[in-house]
């Protein structure tokens, strides 16, 4: 076979492989079973074509990577016989390893024995050792060889020592001078952290970093990738060219070869290419065999360097599609990302460099990331004396830099460094010192200087270069910075050429294909050209200029592949918008400056538009830069003032340069401003900038990437910044260097009031040294020192500084947490907080605070001998709030030692021992401190939560000067009384194991302190034996005031030991049990000791601070969920008769049978002391209503009795010296049926005196009621009876009335069948003469009527009858008003019906008209829709009304017929009410036709109706004839003026009338005058109602003139009727002489303080109601008003609500016996006007309700009402809303109730009381009403 022929391709080769292979199949089954032991080869693999089933073999083998490829290869060329070529061939393509030999091992064997797959044998000996394959190799690596050193000869020449010359990127010529260089730690590359500063120890947190170090020889065999990050300027290009050319002079020896390639370059490559098409045609191409050289490179990857520039700048996205052939052709960045992967040219090195932002997802994540921050103060120096050739210039340029800050900033950028160099050469000479520095103040003039540099001769050509910005423009906006020569015009290309604006350079487009190419020396310059174009060009209109001001965040988006070209852009608009290049841009653009200056607002105006928007940090710092640029004051100031106080900055890179644009627009702030750095890459020497900038009162960093070098920056800012408060460095690298910097400066910051350091893994001596500033730092309030490393020693040391530091009040330490809190001295903090004086304050000054310290180490591995070390530290130091040693290990000795040593150390609130290991002989010794201190307030251990906490109290003589201090509390924050004696502490010890042996240990433990409180042994094992035991010990344990033996394994047995302590124990009052949940609990009465916790509110308790007498607390005896056998009952019954009384039983349990509550109500008589029974969530058997009802004989005392579903039983039972009360007997629920009728009634009986029953919610029915019915004389009610909810029908209704003649004690009757189910029956003790029967939502049907009506004519002694939906219509109503007849008699029956409603006046008068009776009172009203009216029998004529009747014979048929009916049935018509009813004129018609022919006619009211003129004049006529009339009421309306005034016709000659209500018409005028008219000739006038109105002042003067005439005047109402202080004066004046007035209203009139002063002349002694609301009345008439009501006996009701009485309520020395309601709503009465109201509530000892709300009442005001509260027995209720009550005034109103007031409710809405402390206070005391509604309950009706 051809050699040539073989060596076409690797497909040519693969077929050769197939065909050997085919020839040795069993060998390659061998193999692939090697190699791939899992595959099965079976007889489907056996049955193939040889050919098919190779190629299969060899795909699996393929599949299973390079690896298995390899040695598969290497073992075909060693096992088979393979020719030398094709062994040649196949080695070279497919079978080389990282170990074959370099150029330095050419004679050497290219594989060992160990390289071999495991499991392989060489078979013979390998042919790399015959003399054909060493003579390939040896040709191969003289090929690279020729080629590596052609590859470092062309660099050399690129990059050799040249002068500048046409086309070089500026500068270039000089000396390199590196940027700083600092490792990222979040993504080290390295094994060891070492490797990031190798050769360089001074670079602790990683900057600095040598170039070598940047190719460590720590990095591991895989991919070794390195990514480049620097803003645009930084000098990456300018490192990676760098790097090549040190290279090429053999500087780096480790690389072979390095290749650069530049992304912008290689986004011209629009075709796919292998990594060798990419090496050679884009580089130097081999003079012979490439395929030869490539693979010397693959084998010796480890030395080949490949740099990829400009990797934001990729244009193509990187594709996630992956061919199974890494060496396929693809795209530049897919190459880059397989490299960087390492599957093409594997352990080769790779460096990217990137600005930041989101970088491309091939990036390996464990990559390694430099920061590079450019020049720092020492690299600008050298670089500067680099570029200056003599010293003078150097000297000159230094200086410049160094007296103008912000050029000095701009130098931190290599790029702006080097042009800020060269325009300093040109402006030096001929200038005086800083002249040259003040001609560059910005970055844009930076530019515009070295334009007018490069220009021969300082001429500015303005064409060239207005194409050049052309160019840049369009660039930017296509993604382009290299620009063919098409691209730009050939004057514009050589312009810019001569400059050294554009370079020059070969460029690849395609495989063999290269092209030349231009580009900007950089891509800042290009973007400083684009926006000379916006600024200049009249093609860019203004809406164009104003839209590329925008800015770009450095957080890229999700959608966006790569970085924008155009970062400095709008920095560059903004710069040229400055004022200094207007006539520069004049110039450039050849216009006026007028037009230029109209461009560089609309730049002004954008910025200023983005200023006060909330930005994102990156956007923030961009913004700085271009208002800095502007050099706009005014600008900069509106940006200053529009940050906010607090300003984020997360997670992006933060240069020199940007800090300081930053702090520049800072120091146009007047207020102070806080700074979070979190995250956020920060150069090294970001701090220096932050120098003086007292704006920054709180400054954080947070950043594993701050070091030692970033400490020392700031610790040189950090005394400068005056108005620092805060300061935060966390998550740091910083080492005990930068420490020492930071340590010498804090001194130098007094106002430092925070300061953390935590996370920054700090040894114990640099946190050592931090504490020692502790005492230079006097206004220090917080020191952080968390997640540090300290060791237990260095606690210690801690402590001892916490004892001994003055201003310390807390060292917190828990693990990783480390905590200082100081409190500053007095006069430091307030002069801190900027109070001039403190006036007040002196005691203060002159007697320094008590100091006091909270110590807290938990969890911090303490042991015996450290507590020792401890103790004798805090014996020396100050109070102790609070010491915390918990989850340490002192086990039993050092808790002992611990609690010994509390009495010494004078702790106040709180000693915590938790988990530190303390055993149950160890309790016993803890317990010695109960008798020993004396500040001791709890002690709870518990030892199976690993509790052990002492809690401390005061000392007495330091709480009794605190209460002498406190002044009167407004808030929770109150102060309870302590007891007078000795503290009572409560000793918890609680899940301990202690039994019954242990106990007499325990209790002489505890026998030493005759001061116990509070003992809890729960959950511990004492079992019966131990609670007998226990019993008998208790009485040596003193005064307990609680004990708790829960969760003790409690039989009945135990409990029944615990009954015989009521007899034993004093102290002993209540006595609980749960079996189930082993609940025991003995207590004393807790009031005025059982306290909640600190913070909340104290249970009501009596004679708290008000001086309350106590109350009789009765003993009780709790036993829930327990087997209540009659056995048991009956032992716990005689356990129970020895205990004194008044004793209160409570039992519980799932079931009752009847023999156990027989047994209980048996022994019930043998219990006189039992004041109540109560059994609850238990089931009652189904006969207890029949037990409970014979107690009603055989237990006198029996008081009440309420049983509830046979489920809730609750007896109360009054002792012997109780007065007797009325008995009330409650069965509801309980499935009474009628069968336990007669026997029930029967049993009740057998009493005196039942009050009331209940038996509803029962199964009685219509049989069951009947049965009652008949029983129901014998049985002895004399209040109430409620059959509610017993399913009865119309039936039961009927027989109700039925029984009515049979039961003359009954009172009232009310059936409602509706959904309600309400049956109510009262009674009274005598034999009653007027019932009354109201029926509702009966629905009775036609053929009730005859049965109704039956019986209604049975109950003759029947006064009212109300029907309320009982009939569907008004045919039912006629058919019974037909067949009611009685005898004689009145009754009166109300019909309420939504047909009354529908129906008109016409309807109802006819349906009166068919009544049997004579009707004497009518009423009709339509809201709601009632008619009532009077019956009176026997029917009687009326002679006058018959010639009446003869005389109205005119009228129409109809009309005729019913008003002669009408004058027949109501001949005796003495009440005709109308209200809210429309008159038509045939209804006005007929009601005149009535009112003729009614001659006793007494009371007429309409009211709310409307009715026409002609009706007006049928009713005028109608009255006018009516001159019996005692009562008119034509109130409410629409009458209109005349219609008024017509009506007013009608009272003349009503001599007779004794109220008359005119209430709410257009009285007012003529028709005013027709009235006074009237008055005059109304001697038996008594009440007069004008409200609502237009007296007004006149027509009070004339209505004061006629009231003396009338002498009976009892009641006037004249509110609302816009009187004024003159016809108030003169109604005052004549009010005085009506001597039997009784109620004056004169409220809502103007009427002032000299209406007041003249009522108080003269008040009437009958005076019952006196209201003058929104009167206009200030505090002196309403002390003269109240000098004059003192002492009247008569007066009812006062109200002066709505007037100012601030200081000026009434003050009463004698009293108002007959008050019973005051209304002082919204009065501005605060705290110190009420202490004289709530003593005068005193003497009104018959008042019922206070209405206060609206006012300005606080807690001392609810602390008066709470003292008089329990001395007002009628009180009901007091309105409180909308005050300033807060919850303690609540809690003492609560109090004041508690002293047994019969109020009902206190209204407390919306005041400033949280809501969940509203309900915490309601839930004690449920008559406190927070809530809008008013909630009060409703009282059900008693029948009394």
């Amino acid at each position: 076979m051809d050699p040539i022929s073989l060596q076409l391709g690797t497909r040519n080769l693969h077929g050769w492989l197939v065909r050997l292979l085919s020839r040795n199949l069993e060998w390659l089954d061998t193999m692939v079973k090697l190699f791939l032991p899992n595959v099965d080869l079976g007889s489907e693999y056996q049955g193939l074509d040889p050919t098919k089933r190779v190629i299969l073999h060899l795909q699996k083998l393929h599949t299973q990577g390079p690896t298995t490829w390899k040695s598969f290869i290497q073992c075909v060329c060693m096992e088979l016989d393979v020719p030398m070529d094709m062994e040649v061939l196949l080695m070279s393509t497919w079978g080389h390893e990282d170990g074959f030999p370099s150029l330095l091992e050419i004679g050497e064997e290219s594989q060992s024995d160990s390289q071999l797959h495991p499991g392989l044998k060489r078979t013979y000996q390998s042919c790399g050792s015959s003399p054909r394959r060493k003579q390939l190799r040896k040709q191969q690596q003289e090929l690279a060889k020729r080629y590596l050193q052609l590859l470092r000869t062309s660099v050399q020449q690129r990059y050799g020592d040249r002068t500048p010359g046409v086309g070089q990127p500026l500068a270039f010529h000089q000396v390199y001078v590196p940027p700083i260089l600092q490792w990222s730690r979040a993504s080290a590359p390295f094994h060891t952290q070492e490797g990031a500063t190798t050769g360089d120890p001074k670079a602790e947190d990683g900057a600095d970093v040598n170039i070598r170090d940047l190719f460590s020889t720590k990095a591991s065999k895989g991919p070794r990738v390195t990514v480049l990050l620097g803003k645009a300027g930084m000098g990456k290009t300018t490192l990676a060219h760098r790097l090549c050319q040190k290279w090429a002079d053999g500087q780096l020896d480790r690389f072979q070869a390095v290749f650069l390639f530049e992304f912008r370059q290689l986004n011209l490559i629009t075709g796919s290419l292998t990594l060798p098409q990419l090496l050679f045609d884009v580089h130097l191409r081999p003079e012979a065999s490439p395929e030869a050289v490539f693979q010397h490179l693959k084998e010796n990857a480890e030395g080949i360097l490949l740099i990829f520039d400009g990797l934001d700048e990729i244009l193509q996205p990187c594709s996630d599609k992956e061919t199974t052939n890494p060496e396929d052709p693809a795209s530049a960045l897919t190459l880059f990302s397989r490299l960087c992967r390492g599957t093409l040219l594997p352990g080769c090195w790779v460096m990217a460099t990137s600005r930041p932002g989101k970088l491309p997802a091939c990036l390996p994540t464990e990559a390694a990331t430099v920061h590079m921050w450019g020049f720092d103060g020492p690299r600008v120096e050298e670089y500067v004396n680099h570029f200056f050739s003599d010293q003078p210039s150097q000297e000159a340029a230094l200086a410049e830099l160094r007296v103008d800050r912000r050029l000095w900033s701009m130098c931190a950028v290599p790029a702006l460094c080097q042009v800020a160099c060269l325009c300093l050469h040109h402006l030096l000479p001929g200038r005086s010192p800083g002249q040259a520095a003040a001609l560059l103040p910005t970055m844009t003039q930076n530019y515009v200087q070295m334009l007018l540099t490069l220009n021969p001769r300082g001429v500015l050509q303005a064409e060239p270069l207005l194409g050049l910005g052309e160019v840049a423009l369009s660039g930017l906006e296509s993604g382009k910075v290299i620009f063919s020569a098409g691209d730009i015009p050939a004057s514009t290309l050589a312009f810019g050429d001569a400059l050294g604006l554009l370079t020059s350079f070969c460029v690849c487009t395609g495989p063999r294909h290269q092209d030349k190419g231009y580009a900007f020396s950089h891509l800042s310059l290009q973007e400083f050209f684009a926006a000379l174009h916006l600024m200049t060009s009249p093609q860019v209109d203004r809406e164009a200029l104003s839209q590329h001001v925008t800015l770009h965040s450095r957080w890229v988006q999700r959608t966006k592949a790569r970085l924008g070209l155009s970062d400095h852009l709008p920095t560059f608009l903004a710069g040229l918008a400055s004022r200094a290049c207007r006539s520069f841009l004049s110039l450039l653009a050849q216009r006026e400056e007028e037009w230029v200056a109209a461009r560089q607002v609309i730049v002004l105006q954008a910025l200023k538009k983005l200023a006060p928007r909330r930005l994102t940090g990156p956007k923030v710092v961009e913004l700085c830069h271009c208002v800095g640029e502007t050099q706009e004051p005014e600008l900069a100031s509106f940006m200053a003032h529009s940050l906010p106080q607090q300003l984020p900055f997360h997670n992006f890179l933060l240069t020199y340069a940007d800090m300081a644009s930053l702090t520049n627009i800072l120091g146009h702030r007047d207020g102070p401003i806080h700074l979070d750095f979190e995250g956020c890459p920060l150069e090294p020497r970001c701090p220096e900038t932050l120098a003086g900038c007292g704006q920054v009162e709180n400054l954080s960093f947070k950043s594993r990437k701050c070091g030692d070098a970033f400490a020392e920056a700031l610790s040189r800012s950090l005394p400068t910044m005056g108005s620092l408060k805060k300061l935060g460095l966390a998550g740091s690298k910083i080492t005990a260097r930068g420490i020492s910097h930071l340590v010498q400066a804090l001194p130098f910051c007094p106002q430092l009031e925070e300061v953390s350091f935590q996370d920054n893994q700090l040894k114990d001596k640099e946190v050592l040294n931090i504490v020692k500033v502790l005492s230079c730092l006097p206004r220090l309030q917080k020191l952080d020192l968390s997640r540090n490393n300290v060791s237990v020693s260095t606690l210690l040391s801690l402590t001892k500084v916490a004892v001994t530091c003055p201003t310390i009040r807390m060292l917190q330490v828990r693990e990783t947490d480390l905590i200082f809190l100081l409190s500053p001295p007095t006069e430091t903090t307030a002069e801190l907080q900027g109070y001039p004086d403190l006036q007040g304050n002196a005691n203060q000054r002159t007697e320094a605070p008590r100091r006091s310290l909270a110590l807290r180490l938990q969890k911090c591995q303490l042991r015996v001998h450290d507590v020792e070390v401890l103790i004798a530290q805090l014996q020396e130091g100050p109070q102790l709030d609070e010491v915390d040693l918990s989850g340490n290990q002192l086990k039993d000795e050092g808790c002992k030692l611990m609690a010994e040593a509390a009495p010494q150390l004078r702790i106040t609130k709180k000693l915590d021992l938790s988990d530190n290991g303390l055993s149950v002989a160890g309790v016993l010794s803890v317990l010695s401190v109960v008798s020993t201190c004396q500040t001791l307030a709890e002690l709870h251990i518990s030892l199976l939560h690993k509790t052990v906490v002492f809690t401390f109290a005061p000392e007495l003589e330091e709480e009794e000067g605190i209460q002498k201090r406190a002044t009167f509390p407004d808030s929770l924050t109150f102060q309870m009384p302590s007891e007078p004696s000795l503290r009572s502490p409560r000793i918890r010890l609680t899940h301990c194991a202690l039994q019954a042996q242990r106990l007499e240990l325990l209790c002489k433990s505890l026998g030493g302190s005759c001061r116990l409180g509070h003992l809890d042994l729960s959950g511990n094992a004492l079992g019966d034996e131990g609670v007998a035991l226990l019993a008998q010990l208790l009485p040596g344990l003193g005064s307990l005031q609680s004990l708790n033996l829960s969760e003790n394994r409690l039989s009945l047995e135990g409990v029944f030991s615990l009954i015989q302590c009521f007899s034993t124990l004093q102290w002993l009052l209540h006595l609980e049990f749960s079996s189930a949940s082993q609940h025991v609990i003995l207590r004393g009465d807790k009031r005025g000791r059982d306290l909640l916790a600190p913070g909340s509110l104290p249970e009501f308790r009596a004679g708290a601070r008000l001086g309350f007498g106590q109350r009789h607390v009765p003993r009780s005896f709790c036993l829930k969920e327990c087997q209540l056998e009659p056995l048991s009952l009956s032992h716990l019954c005689k356990s129970l008769e020895k205990c004194p009384g008044p004793l209160e039983v409570q039992l519980s349990c799932e079931v009752l049978s009847d023999e156990s509550l027989e047994t209980l109500l048996h022994h019930l008589p043998q219990l006189p002391q039992l004041s109540l029974l109560q059994l609850s969530q238990t089931q009652l058997p189904p006969r207890s209503p029949l037990l409970l009802a014979d107690l009603f004989s055989l237990c006198p005392q029996v008081q009440k009795v309420d049983l509830r579903s046979l489920r809730h039983l609750t007896v109360h039972l009054r002792s012997s010296e109780e007065q007797e009360d009325r008995c009330c007997w409650r069965f509801t629920d309980c499935g009474l049926r009628q069968e336990h009728v007669e026997r029930l009634c029967c049993l009740l009986s057998k009493g005196e005196d039942l009050n009331q029953l209940d038996l509803s919610a029962n199964l009685l029915g219509d049989d069951g009621l009947r049965c009652l019915l008949e029983c129901l004389p014998k049985v002895p009610i004399s209040g109430s009876l409620n059959l509610s909810r017993n399913s009865m029908s119309q039936e039961s209704v009927l027989c109700l009335v039925e029984a009515l003649p049979s039961c003359p004690r009954v009172r009232e009757a009310s059936v409602n069948l509706g959904s309600k189910q309400s049956f109510w029956i009262h009674f009274s003790q005598q034999e009653e003469a007027g019932k009354t029967l109201r029926l509702s939502e009966c629905h009775f049907k036609p053929e009730h009527m005859p049965r109704l009506a039956a019986s209604l004519n049975q109950a003759l002694q029947l006064a009212e009858l109300t029907l309320t939906w009982c009939f569907p219509g008004l045919e039912q109503l006629i058919v019974l008003l037909g067949l009611l007849t009685w005898p004689t008699g009145v009754l009166t029956l109300r019909v309420e019906e939504p047909w009354v409603g529908t129906a008109g006046v016409l309807t109802l008068l006819e349906v009166c008209a068919r009544a049997s009776g004579n009707i004497t009172e009518i009423s009709i009203s339509k809201t709601p829709p009632q008619l009532c009216i009077q019956l009176e029998f026997p029917h009687q004529e009326n002679p006058e009304a018959v010639a009446l009747r003869l005389a109205h014979c005119d009228l129409g048929t109809h009309q005729n017929l019913l008003a002669r009916q009408l004058m027949e049935t109501c001949a005796r018509l003495r009440q005709l009410s109308l209200s809210q009813v429309n008159l038509c004129d045939a209804s006005s018609l007929l009601l005149q036709s009535l009112l003729l022919s009614v001659s006793e006619l007494k009371n007429f009211r309409l009211t709310y109706s409307c009715l026409s003129s002609k009706g007006l004049a049928h009713l005028t006529s109608g009255l006018s004839h009516c001159h019996l009339l005692e009562e008119l009421d034509l109130s409410n309306n629409q009458l209109g003026d005349e219609g008024t005034k017509v009506l007013l016709g009608a009272l003349e000659g009503k001599c007779r009338l004794k109220r008359l209500d005119l209430s709410h018409l257009p009285l007012g005028g003529s028709s005013l005058a027709v009235l006074i008219q009237g008055l005059g000739h109304m001697a038996l006038l008594q009440s007069l109602r004008l409200s609502h109105n237009q007296i007004r002042n006149a027509g009070a003067q004339d209505l004061a003139a006629v009231l003396p005439g009338l002498p009976e005047l009892r009641k006037i109402d004249l509110s609302a009727n816009g009187i004024g202080p003159a016809g108030g004066a003169r109604l005052a004046e004549s009010l005085t002489l009506c001597r039997h007035l009784e109620e004056l209203m004169l409220g809502c009139n103007a009427l002032g303080d000299c209406t007041a002063l003249g009522l108080a002349k003269g008040l009437p002694r009958h005076l019952r109601v006196l209201h003058l609301p929104s009167s206009h009345l200030s505090p002196e008439g309403v002390l003269s008003l109240g000098q004059a009501l003192d002492g009247c006996p008569h007066v009812e009701e006062i109200s002066l609500a709505e007037n100012s009485l601030a200081g000026g309520v009434p003050h009463f020395h004698q009293g108002l016996p007959g008050l019973r309601q005051l209304d002082l709503v919204s009065c501005e009465i605060d705290n110190q006007t009420a202490k004289p109201l709530a003593a005068s509530f005193v003497l009104c000892p018959a008042l019922e309700k206070i209405m206060l709300s609206w006012n300005l009442l606080g807690d001392e005001a609810a602390a008066e009402l709470a003292q008089v509260l329990p001395q007002m027995g009628r009180l009901k209720r007091v309105d409180l809303e909308k005050n300033r009550i807060t919850a303690y005034g609540a809690w003492l109103l609560a109090e004041g109730l508690a002293q047994g007031s019969g109020i009902q409710v206190i209204r407390l809405w919306n005041n400033p009381i949280p809501p969940d402390m509203a309900q915490h206070l309601q839930n004690q005391e449920p008559r406190l009403d927070f809530d809008f509604f008013d909630n009060q309950p409703q009282v059900i009706p008693q029948g009394t």
